[in-house]
């Protein structure tokens, strides 16, 4: 006899197994393979498997079977993400912006974004980077702000040369504020972030980590975060692991996406080539 209520299926609906959702494999996206419980973030995947990248560096492939992997803790069925020409339309700059095929690098502006230091200018360049060729901005780093006042008048700022400074750890009583704050002149916009160092700004998930560790204070952050995730003490490697997980402005927290941007639009008003 088969049952009105349940009808071919027998089994009552409340112990039926659910659906498990299937989620794209894209780079960065952290899971957990079920039956060894490695954790890691995917930095590949073809038709029949995914490679995860633990925290240590290690790598791992995993087929892609159904229900094998956990996201948040919840079962889910990784699939290869599809095409990002199809799946998300015109093509894209890392930053965002729509892409321009062949565009020729504009000559550069005489004005001129300013960064603390290398990691900074290498991370605005590899999501930023096709946007400033076709605007002519250059970006320039500095060894730290403390000497910002004296910088900014040798570079001697008008409005056909508009200076942009992007500081880290810009918040309220930290000495880059204070530094800042002296800074009065109306072609120079200084903006920043809250993180204490640019490798922050990255999100941990793109890093697969879970968040980043608590450096105590009077430790160097770079090397505290390298001891507290395992890593060598090679800060230089470090920061060319968490380079290479940033693939596009997704991989960015927002409190850095803002202050670029409007030091973008900030240098290209006035002068050779931008708006009046």
């Amino acid at each position: 006899m088969r049952s009105r209520q349940y009808g071919p299926d027998l089994t009552p609906p409340w112990k039926r197994r659910k659906p498990v959702p299937e989620l794209a494999a894209d780079p960065g996206l952290v899971v957990e393979e079920v039956t060894t419980g490695f954790c890691g973030a995917v930095i590949r995947c073809d038709k029949t498997a995914v490679t995860l990248e633990d925290r240590f560096g290690t790598h791992r492939d995993f087929p892609l079977a159904p229900a094998a992997f956990l996201f948040e803790g919840d079962p889910v069925t990784l699939v290869r993400p599809r095409p990002r020409a199809a799946a998300d339309g015109p093509a894209r700059t890392a930053s965002g912006s729509l892409a321009v095929p062949g565009a020729r690098a504009r000559v550069a502006r005489a004005g001129r974004i300013y960064v603390e230091g290398r990691h900074d200018a290498e991370l605005v360049e590899k999501v930023w980077g096709d946007d400033l060729r076709i605007e002519g901005v250059v970006v320039e780093y500095l060894a730290g702000i403390d000497d910002l006042p004296e910088v900014v008048r040798a570079f001697g700022p008008t409005p056909g040369a508009r200076l942009g400074v992007l500081v880290d750890h810009l918040v309220p009583g930290s000495k880059e504020s204070r530094i800042a704050a002296g800074i009065d002149d109306p072609h120079v916009l200084v903006v920043g972030h809250p993180f204490i160092d640019i490798w922050a700004a990255v999100k941990p998930a793109a890093v697969g980590i879970p968040a980043w560790p608590d450096v105590p204070r009077g430790q160097d952050w770079k090397t505290g975060v390298c001891r507290a995730l395992g890593w060598p003490e090679h800060t230089g490697a470090a920061w060319q692991r968490i380079l290479g997980r940033v693939h596009s402005f997704r991989d960015l927290d927002p409190a850095l996406l803002g202050p670029v941007e409007h030091l973008i639009d900030h240098v290209t008003v006035g002068g050779p080539g931008g708006p009046a």
